[in-house]
């Protein structure tokens, strides 16, 4: 079983980045995808944002033109930097990979995003 540790949350004031982090505890390069998930208090978890390859990315609406995924095989490495950070941002950041029909998620993280 591959653990994936997430870090990188904190407080942030609006307009503000942050840069999340995902290792995994094993090699990611046989996961068929990895992406990140949110969820904001009385909110259902939520897509944020899901890489493949790098030709193969999906963002939501949300966060278009704002938060950018990366992945680094070489260092077993999800990368999620947030930028214009909202007040609605605000949320558990987890983070998700998908190998041979397996869901494998972190702990996840917290953003907050105020004044």
């Amino acid at each position: 079983q591959v653990q994936l540790v997430e870090s990188g949350g904190g407080l942030v004031q609006p307009g503000g980045s942050l840069r999340l982090s995902c290792v995994a505890s094993g090699s990611i390069d046989s996961f068929n995808n990895m992406g990140w998930y949110r969820q904001a208090p009385g909110k259902e978890r939520e897509l944020v944002a899901r890489v493949i390859t790098i030709a193969s990315i999906y963002y939501a609406d949300s966060v278009k033109g704002r938060f950018t995924i990366s992945r680094d095989n070489a260092k077993n490495t999800v990368y999620l930097q947030m930028n214009s950070l909202k007040p609605e941002d605000t949320a558990i950041y987890y983070c998700h990979g998908f190998r041979n029909g397996m869901d494998h998620w972190g702990k996840g993280t917290l953003v907050t995003v105020s004044s």
